[in-house]
């Protein structure tokens, strides 16, 4: 389990997706009521936004799991990139709201959720790939 690289991958992906409950992704200054306030943007911002960074977390960490069912394991890999799809819209609005502000060296954690779900992807894809060709041969 732990030898094959998007094991790996998936690890760092719940890892990344853990770190942004924590960490901001953007701070800034909001206007409320006139009045420039300082913010801080992370996943514990909104209710939906910590659904879905612990749903895309728990998915990545439970599809470590489940690696003699690889079918299983890719489709729970999309289902995990299309959860933080979501989130990127959802944080894509809440920085609308923002009058100023840049994103923090955290969100880079952020930013690295899809590159480890899509490169573990195209690891179950050659292992399923290996597989079928080694089933060939018998």
């Amino acid at each position: 389990m732990l030898q094959r690289m998007q094991t790996l991958w998936l690890l760092l992906a719940a890892l990344f997706s853990f770190f942004t409950l924590r960490f901001p992704v953007y701070t800034g200054n909001k206007l409320v009521d006139g009045i420039s306030q300082y913010n801080i943007l992370s996943a514990t911002s909104s209710l939906f936004l910590i659904v879905l960074a612990v749903a895309t977390g728990l998915i990545a960490l439970i599809t470590v799991f489940l690696y003699k069912n690889r079918g299983l394991q890719q489709k729970l890999s999309l289902i995990s990139l299309v959860l933080f799809l979501i989130s990127g819209a959802l944080y894509y609005a809440q920085i609308k709201s923002f009058s100023e502000g840049d994103f923090t060296l955290w969100s880079v954690f952020y930013f690295l959720i899809p590159v480890c779900l899509i490169l573990a992807m195209r690891g179950i894809y050659r292992d399923q790939k290996l597989i079928k060709s080694i089933d060939r041969l018998r």
